[in-house]
């Protein structure tokens, strides 16, 4: 597990949330070794998180990898989800 991966996607998406409480960060294992997280917010918070045209999404897509690619991890992939 990447804890510490985890933890910064959480604390990203908990700064742009309404619903910090309601945020879920949950790690998975993708083909060929990637890294897949699942971001789970609030029903009421996804327009935040999804931003206009996507662009928050992409932007905390852009982020997380960055983080990852500096702390030599492999490609991750991220998907937003609500409850």
């Amino acid at each position: 597990m990447h804890e510490e991966l985890i933890s910064f996607t959480q604390n990203l998406v908990k700064s742009i949330c309404k619903e910090p409480d309601m945020v879920s960060v949950q790690e998975f294992s993708g083909d060929d070794g990637e890294i897949m997280l699942e971001i789970i917010v609030h029903e009421s918070d996804m327009g935040a998180v999804i931003g206009r045209s996507g662009k928050m999404a992409n932007s905390i897509r852009t982020l997380v990898q960055a983080y990852a690619y500096i702390h030599e991890l492999k490609r991750v992939k991220i998907n937003i989800d609500s409850f």
